[in-house]
């Protein structure tokens, strides 16, 4: 650490901003500074490096191979500190401002109950949710928390799970005058299909060492699982649905369970954030309070 203990972190704030903003006026003018003492720092900086960061005409400004180096590692400095600032400055107080959370429709009961007891512990907390099942870019819609269900896809984005479900195979009574052994016999039968999974006619079934691949018959389909659960229960066909969204019914009478000594592949529940090192506090409250909800059962 001894090289740094005479060197001046400002003055990596200074030339991240300069090359940001893209002159040092424009530079000077955001961080409440003179042009000369943002040139200072520019100079200085490139006698404690010993190389030269950044190529000045009148007219432009360009980094030279060196700046475009120490600019990278420098912008990261940048923001990890004031990352942990902010985080250091939270640690003491209640969660407060805007916290935007989106969700799948099928999947609001838990959050919207979540979001009613934070409102209550934390009156600081403003809480805005967003239903609806496409993907939201994050960053670009000012979102802190997704909570999305099933296998997630590969992304520069941040996940925690909350809780797994198992898929169960469900039909009303009426349906079927006997129950299917194996899963060979449901391809002959009415099938509701989720039309928003990647394959929503293809199931693999597995119990111990034996697996069985199934091709359903597409005859129905609906794009939420909540319009797919309401055909299911008018006896329309059989389906295959998260265990949180039918065990009520099935324990009711209204759903019978078909198959249950063989397993479908399952999921998770998970909050998804933007990239980041430090989670604000509003989120860390939020993802750990709908943790404990997902325990209880409340999925």
């Amino acid at each position: 650490m001894e090289p740094l203990a005479d060197f001046n972190l400002n003055r990596l704030l200074v030339f991240v901003t300069v090359v940001d903003a893209g002159s040092l006026t424009a530079a000077a003018a955001r961080l409440g500074l003179t042009k000369t003492v943002v040139s200072a720092h520019i100079r200085k900086l490139e006698q404690e490096t010993g190389a030269s960061l950044l190529l000045r005409t009148t007219r432009s400004l360009s980094l030279t191979d060196a700046g475009e180096a120490f600019y990278e590692a420098s912008k990261r400095i940048v923001h990890d500190a004031a990352e942990a600032v902010a985080q250091a400055g939270q640690a003491s107080v209640e969660p407060r401002g805007m916290l935007r959370v989106t969700a799948p429709i099928d999947y609001c009961g838990p959050v919207v109950a979540v979001a009613a007891q934070l409102r209550q512990r934390y009156p600081e907390l403003d809480i805005e949710l967003l239903s609806g099942d496409g993907l939201a870019d994050l960053v670009k819609e000012g979102i802190d928390v997704a909570v999305r269900i099933g296998r997630l896809r590969d992304s520069s984005l941040q996940a925690a799970k909350l809780a797994e479900f198992e898929e169960w195979v469900v039909a009303a009574p009426q349906l079927l005058l006997q129950l299917p052994q194996q899963p060979g016999e449901l391809e002959g039968l009415p099938f509701i299909g989720l039309s928003v999974l990647p394959r929503p006619w293809s199931w693999t079934f597995t119990r111990d060492e034996d697996q069985h691949a199934v091709k359903l018959r597409q005859g129905f389909a609906c794009n939420t699982a909540l319009a797919v659960l309401g055909a299911v229960l008018h006896g329309a066909g059989f389906s295959i649905l998260p265990h949180h969204a039918v065990q009520a019914h099935v324990q009711a009478g209204l759903l019978v369970r078909l198959l249950p000594q063989w397993r479908l592949p399952g999921g998770g529940v998970h909050a998804v954030f933007p990239a980041a090192r430090y989670r604000p506090k509003k989120t860390r409250v939020f993802v750990d309070a709908l943790r404990v909800q997902l325990a209880r059962g409340a999925g």
